[in-house]
Parts: C-alpha cells; sequence; structure tokens
C-alpha cells in the first residue's frame, strides 16, 4: 500500500467531498480517505449513498496523465480492484457497481476535473456493503456478511488498495479483459435509461459501453443499467 497514504475519521459527510476539497488544494495523488461513518454519502446519478456503520466508506484522489476522456478506465479499474479484494465471488455491472448473487454489493463514484482535455484530478468514490445492506427502492441489495464472510473495514480498505494499486500502470486493453472477464457475458440482454433495450457488445477502448440494437451498435459513456438476464436488476 506504499502508494497510498491513507487517512482515517471516525465521520465525515463524504469521503469524495473531503477528496476532492482536498485535490483543488493541492494534495498529492496516493491520498485516500476512509470514514467510520458517512452522514452525506453520495451515489451515482445525484443518488444518496447510504452508509450503515461497519460498511466501507473509502475515497481515493489520483492526477492520471491522460486524457479526460478515459476517465471511465477508472471506474473499471476500481471495479475490478474491489472484486479481487472480496473473498465472494462477485459480477460486475457497468458502469459502476459490483454484484453478487445477483444483488448490489458494492458502488463505485467517479469524480473529475478536466483542463485542457486532459484530467487534472480524479476522485474515486468506494462504497461496500461489508455488514449492512441499505434498502434502495426497486433494487436488490446484500452485504458481504450476508454470504457468511465478515471483513472489517480497516482490512477491507487495506484490500482494496493494494488491489488498486497493481492496475494503475495497467494499459487500457488490459483493464478492459480483465473488466470483461468479471462482467455480464457479451450478448446480456440490456436496458439502457429504461429506453435503449439490446446485446451486451463489450466496450470501447475508453471503456464506453457498446449496445447491440437491431443492426447498429449504439455506444453510451454514462448510464443507468438494467440487466434483463437478472430479474431486472439494475
Amino acid at each position: 500500500m506504499s502508494f497510498w497514504s491513507l487517512e482515517v475519521f471516525d465521520e465525515l459527510p463524504s469521503t469524495s467531498d473531503y477528496c476532492i476539497a482536498q485535490a483543488k488544494s493541492g494534495a498529492p495523488a496516493g491520498l485516500a480517505v476512509m470514514a467510520r461513518q458517512q452522514s452525506a454519502g453520495r451515489g451515482s446519478r445525484g443518488r444518496t449513498w447510504t452508509a450503515p456503520e461497519q460498511n466501507l466508506n473509502l475515497s481515493v484522489l489520483l492526477r492520471p496523465a491522460c486524457a479526460a476522456a478515459q476517465a471511465g478506465l477508472f471506474a473499471l479499474m476500481a471495479g475490478i480492484a474491489v472484486a479481487e479484494a472480496l473473498p465472494v465471488q462477485t459480477m460486475l455491472k457497468w458502469p459502476n457497481d459490483i454484484l453478487a448473487g445477483g444483488a448490489k454489493l458494492a458502488g463505485i463514484l467517479i469524480d473529475a476535473a478536466p483542463r485542457d482535455q486532459n484530467l487534472e484530478w480524479l476522485v474515486i468514490g468506494i462504497g461496500i456493503n461489508l455488514k449492512n445492506a441499505p434498502e434502495i427502492p426497486g433494487r436488490a441489495t446484500t452485504a458481504l456478511a450476508f454470504h457468511g464472510v465478515i471483513m472489517a473495514p480497516d482490512d477491507a480498505a487495506t484490500a482494496v488498495l493494494d488491489a488498486f494499486s497493481r492496475w494503475l500502470q495497467a494499459e487500457p486493453e488490459q483493464i478492459i479483459a480483465a473488466w470483461l472477464s468479471r462482467a455480464h457475458p457479451v450478448g446480456t440482454k440490456l436496458s439502457i435509461n429504461g429506453a435503449a433495450t439490446g446485446n451486451f457488445a463489450g466496450l470501447t477502448e475508453a471503456g464506453a459501453l457498446r449496445l447491440a440494437t437491431g443492426s447498429k451498435i449504439e455506444i453510451f459513456n454514462t448510464g443507468e443499467v438494467m440487466l434483463a438476464d437478472t430479474n431486472g436488476e439494475g
């Protein structure tokens, strides 16, 4: 974990908001922030991320030398790191979910600051349901403890950061291949944003989703994905 400088707080409103403030103040890459409790956590698409005690609330700061268009690769990388760190069988769901038994176990949140087509900084928030699974209307959720595994937040943070370190220098094609090997299979029927429906056709070089709809391929850089093959889990 030598790349990371981990700060642990008893409570924060949001680990990602704290990381963003530090990024704007010039903090170096490698800052990692964990809060044992989070009072104002954020999820994707403006949702609230409920963070019961003894779950993992972790955010990291990176300053990658890459184009802003490649920010999505870091969400994939974080998903891979979480999947490698957890001792249960998981499936990655584009763009930012980790599922176990078809239910949401963990999620990824990306905040990025572009500058002249490149990234000035990138904050990646990682929330994992270790002991408790918050209820989300219309979605199945789970926790690591429900699968017979007890993992303390400190141990989970160390495992995730160690796994993340192994991917920081990976090439885009390595990241995409590793993500695809842990994700819903090519050909899976998907619905995106409640409108576009088709079959998963892989990812672009920048990590965008390719959806086969009839005779054409549509590209999505973000969106709400429902897996039709897992009872509509979103």
